[in-house]
């Protein structure tokens, strides 16, 4: 019976950290210190824009689009985190990326590459 117990309350606790997570696909605009300001996309419409810190642990990488999952994935690595020159040198439209965030903290930044007319190598 208490090995039940322990099991079910188990499976509690990692069903609550599943729910707290949460994944937004969205424009980056502005990063001051640990702060990332970034407005959300729901579908094709705009969110509102938003302002997070970043946790310690986060982890800032480039991210890829698989087509046969339609998901995407993690990277290498970008270097210097939120000191890159990707970030301190924003275009004017922002970058878009995948942020993860836990607990009103990002946890994640997976930066997608441009695409289109003007695609350079980031």
């Amino acid at each position: 019976m208490l090995r039940k117990v322990i099991a079910a309350s188990f499976v509690l606790l990692l069903s609550v950290g599943v729910v707290f997570a949460d994944e937004i696909i969205g424009r980056i605009t502005k990063v001051e210190g640990n702060k990332v300001t970034f407005t959300a996309f729901k579908g094709k419409e705009k969110g509102e824009e938003q302002t997070l810190p970043v946790a310690k642990s986060a982890k800032i990488v480039k991210g890829k689009f698989n087509k046969e999952t339609k998901s995407v994935e993690t990277g290498d690595e970008i270097e210097g985190g939120l000191k890159n020159k990707m970030f301190t040198e924003l275009p004017e439209k922002g970058i878009f990326a995948r942020i993860t965030t836990d607990d009103k903290k990002i946890t994640e930044i997976a930066v997608f590459p441009r695409f289109g007319k003007g695609k350079k190598k980031q």
